[in-house]
């Protein structure tokens, strides 16, 4: 196994390849004292365009922590582990609630986790814009 770091908009073809395979991931956010919040979520990874992806309730303590950052974002972790094996892709999450944006990222969980997201009329998407990528695989 290697542990190195990536470049998380050209990932080597390895490390790219564990985000495609279905795994439950953890998302952490930070509360307002500072403390971490750590939830399981299903993740999107998308290099070409810098960005991975949360579906969630507008109503969840993960949104309420990103959307109190303000409009720079708030810097959050996503990370996905199978026994040894793990990744974790960092950087600024923002909170998006346009249509077209919600849609292609129920349309990517769809792909990753083979099943459609069940019909949320609250849902919006944590888009994490990359900084960091880094794995043990």
């Amino acid at each position: 196994m290697t542990s190195y770091a990536q470049d998380p908009g050209a990932p080597d073809p390895s490390f790219l390849s564990f985000w495609r395979e279905r795994h439950l991931c953890t998302l952490t956010t930070l509360r307002p004292d500072g403390s971490p919040h750590v939830v399981p979520v299903g993740v999107t990874y998308d290099p070409e365009a810098g960005l991975a992806r949360v579906i969630a309730s507008r109503t969840s303590a993960k949104v309420r922590h990103v959307l109190a950052a303000g409009e720079g974002g708030a810097r959050v972790a996503v990370c996905q582990l199978e026994g040894r094996r793990w990744a974790t892709l960092e950087g600024r999450a923002v909170v998006r609630t346009e249509p077209e944006r919600i849609a292609e990222a129920e349309r990517r969980y769809a792909e990753r986790y083979g099943r459609t997201p069940r019909p949320n009329p609250s849902r919006v998407v944590v888009e994490i814009s990359l900084t960091t990528a880094m794995g043990h695989f």
